[in-house]
């Protein structure tokens, strides 16, 4: 039985039950070597570029839901929070148990107890805004996007809300390859497909996605079209004072710009699927899926987060024309200038194809502070 291990206390890096270690930090990097799951081993890593870290994460492993019966399996969430750490934060500590209370009442898994969960977690959070609206209506302009993954029953779910990816690794026999096959789909102003969606859904506003600075933005202020979060672009009520000025939107708007709906599916693992990829945006900037794939099949599985970081922290350098080791030197927030905060945690599939009744458990979350 593996015991749950580690968790941190607060939001700064501590220690868990047990008196384990959660990792170690090397400058402004964190990294979880190598870990147990129900279904094989995992590896975890991030990087700090922003003044505060913005991304969350976490992975348990075990019972998904609240009843004896299960369901069992391993779940994984990345959150790439923007304007502010605070709903990546609370996702990270709310999702997951939404997910569990949804799959106890039906009794299961499915794509109906994700997407319930994900709802859940948004309007508990526009609940805390509204709560806080007098003393911290900042809170209304944090959001963060939304990555999960459940591996169950030789099934994977995956759910996604902005811009974070999952790609998985698959073994292509014949060609003696491992192929990249991206799993989730993003919800970035960048793509045409995005743009079209938001201009259909606001047929009356000429300015629902907006090019400035060679970057598409829906309103000409945020880049991912769905979010946790970002209650100022979803509720009308927060789009006024006290908000700051420069945080609102000008015009008044009668729907939502943003939603939390997140894009799902479910698909059965077949053994040739090797290892999944969770990260957040700030890797797929530097490294192509297929790079991604490559390092991870090539390379051992002890600190393999850690070295798909540093793989795309060579490329952010490099396209500054820079030294990697000179990159290392800059300080966070400064450091948002050369690349984002990047979060990645590595998931093999060892055992994926069988059905687990064990109460062997694992739970793991990140929350680097600015400590």
């Amino acid at each position: 039985m593996i015991k749950p291990c580690w968790r941190p206390g607060g939001y700064g890096i501590g220690r868990g039950r047990g008196g384990d270690g959660v990792g170690r930090m090397d400058g402004l990097l964190w990294y979880k070597d190598l870990g147990r799951h129900v279904h094989g081993e995992f590896s975890m890593a991030a990087i700090q570029a922003n003044q505060l870290l913005e991304d969350q994460c976490q992975l348990e492993s075990g019972r998904l839901s609240y009843l004896d019966s299960g369901p069992y399996g391993t779940f994984v969430g990345v959150y790439d929070g923007h304007g502010g750490p605070e709903t990546s934060r609370f996702v990270n500590e709310t999702l997951l148990n939404n997910v569990k209370r949804f799959a106890s009442e039906e009794k299961g898994l499915s794509a109906n107890v994700i997407r319930k969960a994900f709802s859940a977690t948004e309007n508990s959070f526009l609940s805390l805004v509204r709560k806080q609206w007098h003393c911290v209506p900042q809170l209304a302009s944090v959001g963060s996007c939304c990555l999960a993954g459940i591996i169950s029953d030789g099934f994977l779910y995956i759910a996604n809300a902005g811009d974070s990816r999952v790609v998985l690794g698959r073994s292509e026999r014949a060609l003696g390859e491992t192929m990249a096959i991206q799993l989730s789909t993003e919800h970035n102003a960048s793509d045409e497909s995005v743009r079209q969606e938001l201009r259909v859904a606001h047929p009356h506003d000429p300015q629902i996605v907006v090019k400035k600075h060679k970057v598409w933005r829906v309103k000409g202020i945020i880049q991912v079209s769905r979010s946790i979060g970002d209650a100022y672009l979803k509720r009308a009520e927060f789009n006024r004072e006290p908000l700051l000025p420069k945080l609102r939107v000008s015009e008044p708007f009668m729907k939502p710009i943003l939603n939390a709906e997140p894009s799902i599916s479910v698909q059965k693992l077949c053994p040739d699927d090797q290892f999944l990829i969770f990260a957040s945006d700030g890797l797929w900037e530097h490294l192509s899926n297929q790079d991604a794939v490559d390092i991870v099949q090539h390379y051992p599985r002890r600190g393999i987060g850690k070295r798909l970081v540093k793989a795309a922290l060579r490329e952010a350098a490099k396209k500054r024309e820079m030294r990697y080791s000179d990159l290392k030197k800059i300080d966070r927030g400064v450091r948002r200038h050369f690349h984002d905060d990047i979060t990645v945690v590595v998931v093999y599939l060892d055992q994926a194809m069988k059905t687990s009744g064990s109460p062997a458990s694992i739970k793991c979350s990140l929350g680097v502070g600015a400590t």
